[in-house]
């Protein structure tokens, strides 16, 4: 490190006898007094790049820069942050090992050493995103569905294996343990680490997931960056950010009775939204914020990117310690955690004047109140006394209201289904799959813990029914699924205790509603069966589905074909109920437009109810054996109920007997496994793995320095032109593949069938799909297509391609652009406000670029998106002021000249030059969002990829 700086290093004494070393906070701060009124979260950095000053890039003006730091400053000097390590999963995890590999490839074609790619710091990929609802409702649910999880995604998980040999650094937690970021939670993460020279720093990392932020819960400091940058991080370079501001979110009082901690980060979301932290960091501290569990606090930093800050950070106290206890941590490890925290003077959690914020917030916990989030946003809180009518309302608004724009008297109208005289048993033998499975070639025993059952109930009756019809608001999907609720114990205990509640009853669920349970870790399914409430959750269809992201992130599998029939039909809007953070429109299942985020007891409550349109807090659940009316509040359980039961989840032992057997254990499906040998990857012939385009044509020399015309995009057409919070999952769909969108028809020119056409996620390792997918999502509106007659738009990925001749076609968007790149001509793209919220999606960026669309001009943009743009050498450019594209009168018929400073200094001010069909021009000044010196240097070598190759071959 820097001599100006080598005082900071002290010892300290660790237990145990122990004595370490580290470099001291409360000695920097001798030097530079403000250290001491840092935010927490600020001071975590500052160990990095005070550790780290090596003078060439981390120098000792960074060092002085955020022991500095300012609460209300400009925000134009970057920190460069070296990271302990990256978590990846498998979604973003295998298009990253194809980069490190084609990197590899391509450093061997010009005879270089390929063993110089190789990552250096410690890299862990979770398999979670692969598991896809297909069976449910039944015991044997997570065998069937993991089997066909591993006959679908068998080349990708070959292309895990060779990775695991041929890099050092990099290790894979198998399908069947759980999601990655409970798993880090639980598991990976150490809290401090202990270098070979015996000096201690913290913990530290960026994953390539946006949900990454769930580790800031335990005092890490970590965040979601694209596949990209975390590339760069695992290989060496720091992770540039302009210095954020922190706002102080201060929590005061307690839950009352019967709120969780899903209502609560609901609440947190809801005023963070409108407070605008795109950026910054978010910091909690107070009374309030000492009284909330791991767990807890857990959930609130894991949506961090739903209230769009780049972390929710909570600092370490002794709940941090209660938890490292009982997820089972050693004593040693967790004696050095507490002694380096005190060390450096950040135990506890600071109370209201002790830190300088540059903005605070406040919430009294006792205010907060049951919640949903929805129908489309998760910032959308609903109190649960109002969701009834709010979704009655929205039936009829129109869609730029959020809205459904459908006639009201069609509200209460219900469609056929299918005629059935019978209820099948909620677990039959052999239960009809929604989804048929195809034939195995072979039977394998799915990778799954067995465990013992506290209580076994018989099946339930069966009972005569009438006609099965849906109508608007019905419930189709009820998940209990993804790592923000799931890893809650207090949530999960709850779920149970009313899903026992209602069983007792004799409540249950319409067969039809497609109910799942997905934890993030197999510890959730044992704690359930040891508390006895498991077998409850199975009587009303909460069976275990697997282990995994599933409904989340869109896996939900397929509705059954009536009853997609019957909603495209009758066009209703019926509605899924997930314990998620997302719910963007077409996420969890294309043909469901209704989505909302609740508690997992509130998951099953509304399973039990069946239709969004039962007020639960005036109307009854439903009727009890006995006839009488069940309401909620008969089968809520109570603080204590859940207290008691608590011994159950945290229990060290569990977790370090299940966590030991990644290695030691990892299944029969994973070890049939045969991966690939040797240090450079063959590239077999693949539809899910391909050689990346990134490196055609690579060459060690970066371009030349560009000038003004260089930099320049001349004469674009416009691709699309979009409104709002476009997501990244209207950029890069993750889920499944339609058979006329360009990806299904390459994949079935291919060979490939329909029913193995998977995901879209799951094919990220082959760009040939992933371009054809890019803006491919289902429910993405380009306004440039004219409105019809009632003010609807058309929905899918599709534009008006405009020809040299001056005719004009509509076609997808990939067909468009392939014509325009044929024939040399730049496009762009103009949205408004926040373009690119959502999951940390490379491929956004990556299509992006490969469907040659040269700048995108947007309102604002979400932080990881726009790095991802910069990364892949797409320019990012921001309306000044309040202009706007709908102000320009764009329609896409202009052409479009952008000029950017030619030394795209960061942040300058650029020109947009709009040519229309008649020949007159506009020009308007926009802002260069490329932000930092460092990004600048990534853009002119062609992206952040090109620039690290060269400086590794170098």
């Amino acid at each position: 490190m820097s001599h100006a700086f080598a005082s900071t290093l002290k010892k300290f004494k660790a237990g145990a006898g122990r004595t370490l070393q580290f470099h001291s906070l409360p000695a920097l701060a001798e030097q530079f007094p403000k250290v001491k009124r840092l935010p927490v979260s600020m001071r975590i950095v500052l160990e990095s790049v005070l550790r780290n000053c090596d003078g060439k890039k981390v120098t000792e003006e960074h060092v002085r820069q955020v022991a500095n730091w300012f609460p209300q400053a400009d925000r134009n000097a970057e920190i460069p942050f070296v990271v302990a390590r990256v978590v990846l999963q498998d979604f973003t995890g295998v298009p990253l090992l194809a980069d490190l590999a084609a990197m590899r490839s391509a450093a061997a074609r010009l005879g270089k050493d390929v063993g110089r790619i190789e990552p250096l710091v410690p890299v862990d990929l979770v398999v979670d995103h692969s598991i896809m609802v297909d069976h449910y409702g039944t015991r044997d649910a997570i065998d069937l569905n993991m089997k066909l999880e591993f006959q679908r995604n068998r080349e990708r998980y070959e292309f895990m294996k060779w990775g695991m040999q041929a890099f050092d650094t990099f290790k894979v937690v198998p399908p069947g343990f759980g999601i990655v970021h409970q798993v880090n939670l639980e598991y990976l993460a150490r809290g401090v680490h202990t270098g070979a020279d015996g000096v201690c720093y913290f913990d530290s990392l960026v994953g390539t997931d946006s949900h990454t932020t769930m580790i800031n819960g335990i005092g890490v400091v970590g965040w979601g960056v694209g596949g990209i940058e975390g590339e760069a991080a695992m290989l060496g370079q720091p992770v540039y950010f302009l210095t954020p501001d922190v706002v102080g979110f201060e929590l005061t009082g307690k839950l009352r009775e019967g709120c969780t901690a899903t209502d609560l980060v609901l609440t947190v979301t809801e005023i963070l939204r409108k407070h605008k932290v795109v950026g910054k960091f978010v910091e909690f501290f107070g009374e309030g914020t000492r009284s909330l569990t791991v767990p807890d606090r857990a959930t609130i930093a894991n949506m961090a990117p739903e209230y769009g800050a780049t972390m929710g950070f909570f600092p370490v106290d002794e709940k941090t310690i209660d938890y490292f206890e009982g997820t089972g941590r050693s004593k040693e490890e967790i004696k050095t955690f507490e002694a380096y925290f005190r060390a450096q003077g950040m135990f506890g959690v600071p109370m209201p004047g002790e830190i300088d914020y540059s903005a605070t917030v406040k919430l009294d916990l006792g205010a907060v109140t049951p919640s949903l989030a929805g129908p489309k946003r998760p910032q959308d809180r609903i109190e649960l006394g109002k969701v009834a009518g709010t979704f009655k309302s929205l039936f009829s608004q129109p869609i730029a209201e959020n809205g459904f724009n459908q006639p009201p008297e069609l509200l209460l109208t219900r469609h056929l289904v299918q005629r059935t005289g019978t209820e099948p048993d909620r677990i039959p033998d052999n239960p009809p799959a929604p989804l048929a499975a195809p034939r195995f070639e072979m039977e394998m025993e799915a990778n799954k813990p067995t465990l013992p059952s506290a209580v076994t109930l018989a099946p339930p009756p069966k009972i005569e029914t009438g006609d099965i019809t849906i109508g608007n608001g019905d419930v189709l999907i009820a998940a209990i699924t993804s790592c923000t609720n799931t890893s809650n114990p207090g949530v999960l205990l709850a779920a149970g205790l009313l899903a026992k509640k209602a069983v007792e009853k004799g409540l249950r669920v319409k067969p039809h509603i497609k109910t799942s349970l997905a934890p993030g870790s197999r510890i959730v399914t044992e704690y359930l069966t040891q508390a006895g409430l498991m077998p409850y959750l199975e009587q009303l269809g909460f069976a275990l589905a697997g282990y995994g992201c599933t409904t989340c992130i869109g896996n939900a599998g397929d509705l059954t074909p009536q009853i997609n029939e019957a909603i495209s039909k009758g066009d209703l809007v019926c509605a899924a109920v997930l314990s998620g953070n997302r719910n963007f429109e077409a996420r969890i299942h294309p043909n469901l437009k209704a989505n909302f985020l609740a508690s997992p007891p509130l998951v099953v409550a509304y399973a039990i109810a069946g239709t969004m349109l039962t007020d639960l807090m005036t109307e009854p659940l439903g009727k009890g054996t006995d006839g009488k009316d069940v309401w909620l509040g008969d089968v809520w359980p109570t603080s204590d109920e859940i207290h008691k039961l608590m011994k159950f989840a945290m229990n060290g032992k569990a977790f370090h007997a299940n966590y030991g057997k990644v290695q030691s254990d990892p299944g029969p499906l994973w070890e049939r496994i045969q991966g690939g040998t040797g240090d450079i990857y063959g590239w077999p012939k693949s539809t899910y793995i391909a050689e990346p385009p990134f490196f055609e044509g690579f060459a060690l020399a970066p371009p030349e320095a560009r000038d003004a015309e260089a930099v320049s995009v001349r004469g674009a057409r416009i691709m699309a032109l979009f409104g709002d919070s476009i997501t990244t999952d209207h950029i890069s769909p993750a889920g499944s593949i339609k058979a006329s969108s360009p990806a299904g028809q390459w994949l079935q020119a291919h060979g490939v069938t329909k029913l193995d056409f998977n995901s879209y996620g799951a094919r990220r390792g082959n760009h040939e799909v992933m371009m054809r997918g890019t803006f491919a999502n289902v429910r993405i509106k380009n306004l440039m297509i004219p409105a019809g007659p009632d003010g609807s738009r058309e929905e899918g990925g599709v534009t008006i391609y405009r020809a040299e001749d001056g005719t004009s076609e509509k076609m997808f968007i990939y067909d468009a652009a392939m014509r325009y790149v044929a024939q040399g001509r730049p496009t762009v793209i103009f949205a408004g406000e926040e373009y690119g919220t959502g999951s940390s999606r490379d491929w956004a960026a990556k299509g992006t670029q490969l469907l040659g669309i040269k700048a995108v001009v947007a309102r604002s943009f979400e932080r990881i998106h726009r790095s991802n743009l910069v990364g892949m050498g797409v320019l990012p450019l921001q309306f000044q002021g309040s202009a706007t594209w709908q102000s320009l009168r764009l329609n896409g018929e202009e052409t479009i000249d952008i000029v950017p400073d030619p030394a795209l200094r960061p942040q300058s001010d650029a020109l947009l030059i709009v040519t229309r069909k008649d020949g007159t021009r506009e020009e308007l000044p926009l802002t260069l969002r490329i932000d930092t010196p460092i990004e600048v240097d990534y853009y002119l070598h062609g992206g952040i990829l090109p620039f690290v190759l060269r400086q590794l071959l170098s």
